[in-house]
């Protein structure tokens, strides 16, 4: 009888070790390697490009609220425009509203050599304005060079600091 018990007991501690054991998975992560400064993240170029799209139609639509909403503004929002002390958003807003809320017609609004760098959350945008603006029969040309900086929000993309300089251009010979 001790040893049917003691073989019982065996039997059963055996049974609850290999039933406990579990099995060891071997799980391999690629590591993926994100290069901030070369990789091009086309997926995201492309959203900031339509970004950029509907910026440029809010503005000819005469849309100021739909324009103004590209904007991300917060205590972090900046701006440098015609050489002057640095903007914050309620300055930029005001501005906004001001000037493209005059504009009568808008002539022309190219965005000229474009150029977008995607930095993962945060994309870079460069180009040169040819905006010829009316303001009642007053023609106003706006060539200048301008740079938006953008960041990936739960809204998309959003411009968190803008900067406008002259753009100087040369007469060719």
């Amino acid at each position: 009888m001790k040893a049917k018990l003691s073989f019982t007991l065996i039997l059963i501690f055996g049974i609850l070790i290999t039933g406990c054991k579990q099995k060891e998975e071997h799980v391999e992560v690629e590591d993926v390697k994100i290069d901030l400064l070369n990789d091009d993240f086309p997926e995201a170029k492309q959203e900031v490009k339509q970004t950029m799209d509907s910026i440029s139609k809010s503005a000819q639509d005469g849309d100021i609220d739909k324009l103004i909403s590209f904007h991300a503004y917060s205590p972090k929002f900046t701006e440098f425009k015609d050489g002057q002390p640095r903007n914050d958003g309620e300055e930029n807003e005001k501005y906004e509203r001001n000037v493209f809320g005059s504009v009568s017609e808008i002539l022309k609004f190219d965005m000229n050599d474009m150029k977008i760098a995607v930095y993962g959350q945060v994309a870079n945008v460069t180009l040169h304005t040819d905006f010829h603006l009316k303001f009642g029969e007053d023609l106003v040309v706006v060539n200048e060079q301008m740079t938006l900086l953008l960041v990936k929000t739960k809204n998309g993309w959003r411009i968190v600091h803008e900067h406008h300089s002259p753009l100087i251009m040369e007469e060719n010979k």
